[in-house]
């Protein structure tokens, strides 16, 4: 079972900076602004061989009439039920502040194990002025400085001594999901629906989640991890430096992601964004399954799926073979279909074809339709392969690699995915000198 040790606090007190030095990552976005970390965000710490989880939590704002503030008190609080050991942050150069008050007496009701921890204790004259937060009734304390990273030794030393014995079971290799899209169409709520829980911040605002979340989905015999990304919106809309560091860490998350659930919104069809989102998940070779939400606004008519289908493959063309999938995220429509489409694309990301079994298919394709002569040459194919990469790729060995033009390798993908089930996964070809 993973030990869970959360970091809260009021806004500005540095609990990002903290959470990046414990997990040693950039994982959370570090902003002068307030209400910067909106989400939960996870991330793994060690410490004298001791793992454990460390959630980064929204600043703590008490009555607050923000839609924000008010969903990341809520935050905060699943934060703290979810968690083994909590610390909570308070910043030495504003001594105790009212918002401290009220994060420590909600903490003495959750009769969980406090550290109290005062940052930004970088000289001597902070170090006395930090035995001002013995106000707070929460006993000892820990100064430390979160940008330099004095004072964390002891604090760790201090969250392993806390911490139950129990050891962590390790997390096995599973696909990783991304769910992308544009800002506002439905991530967080697909991943709420799919949950069943309020794991995300859902508000009818464009640009809420900007950190990309994992959580694993373990139900109904589907086990994978989850990740929901800051929305990817156009490059000349990304005015904010933190909306900029979203997108970055949504292009990484397809990076580090096996498949990608592209959310397209019913209500406006396939636009150019969403055509740049396909493009990044083809150049970095991930399954892709195209999810259309908000099903449930759209008028129906005769022929308006078959309409809708055909004119989302024919502006992605040449790849097409994917599936696509009508969802609304809010009523849970066809969610359960979601799951098995991840299971199908997953099998298909790694479908393996014998050798043997490979030139018997292809060399007779080859045979009946062989590439174009260049320059009055021939290329004669004389073997074929798999190649052991991460998603299916094949190599045709020959003696004039260079004249194989770039038709004629879709013709052997075609061929390819004739065949056998490719569908929602790229399909590389490489010609190769025998």
């Amino acid at each position: 079972m993973s030990r869970i040790v959360a970091i809260v606090g009021r806004p500005n007190v540095g609990k990002s900076t903290l959470f990046n030095r414990l997990t040693d990552s950039r994982e959370a976005i570090v902003d002068e602004l307030s209400g910067v970390t909106r989400d939960r965000n996870y991330g793994m710490s060690e410490w004298n061989g001791i793992s454990f989880s460390v959630i980064d939590t929204g600043g703590y704002v008490e009555n607050s009439d923000d839609i924000f503030e008010e969903e990341i008190n809520k935050q905060v609080v699943l934060a703290i039920e979810e968690s083994d050991l909590i610390l909570l942050m308070v910043d030495v150069t504003s001594g105790i502040h009212d918002l401290d008050r009220s994060v420590s007496s909600l903490l003495r009701k959750s009769d969980k194990q406090v550290l109290l921890v005062v940052n930004k204790v970088d000289n001597h004259e902070r170090l006395i002025d930090a035995t001002e937060f013995y106000g707070l009734g929460l006993g000892e304390y820990f100064a430390l400085s979160s940008i330099t990273g004095s004072g964390t030794g002891e604090l760790l030393d201090a969250v392993v001594k806390a911490l139950p014995s129990e050891e962590i079971s390790p997390v096995p290799d599973l696909p990783r999901i991304a769910i992308v899209g544009r800002p506002n169409v439905g991530k967080s709520t697909l991943v709420n629906s799919l949950l069943g829980e309020e794991r995300n911040i859902v508000t009818p605002l464009a640009g809420t989640t900007r950190d990309s979340i994992y959580t694993r989905y373990n139900k109904f015999q589907h086990d994978f991890l989850l990740v929901d990304t800051a929305g990817l919106r156009k490059k000349g809309k990304v005015s904010e430096d933190i909306e900029f560091y979203s997108v970055m860490r949504a292009v990484r998350t397809i990076e580090n992601s096996d498949i990608c659930l592209l959310l397209l919104d019913a209500t406006r069809g396939i636009e150019a964004q969403d055509l740049n989102i396909i493009s990044l998940i083809q150049k970095n070779n991930k399954g892709m399954i195209i999810l259309i939400n908000k099903w449930d606004l759209v008028e129906k008519s005769n022929n308006i799926t078959v309409e809708m289908e055909k004119q989302i493959r024919e502006k992605t063309a040449p790849f097409t073979d994917y599936p696509i999938l009508f969802i609304s995220a809010v009523n849970k429509q066809r969610i359960h279909k979601v799951l098995e489409l991840i299971e199908q694309v997953n099998t298909n990301r790694r479908r393996k074809i014998s050798t043997s079994e490979l030139n018997e298919v292809l060399l007779e394709i080859v045979h009946n339709n062989p590439p174009p002569s260049t320059k009055g040459k021939y290329v004669k194919i004389k073997y074929v392969t798999q190649l052991p990469l991460y998603t299916p790729a094949f190599a045709l060995f020959c003696n004039l690699p260079q004249y194989v033009k770039e038709p004629y390798k879709r013709y052997i993908e075609n061929r390819l995915r004739e065949k056998y089930d490719f569908s929602g996964v790229p399909v590389r070809i490489f010609f190769r000198k025998k």
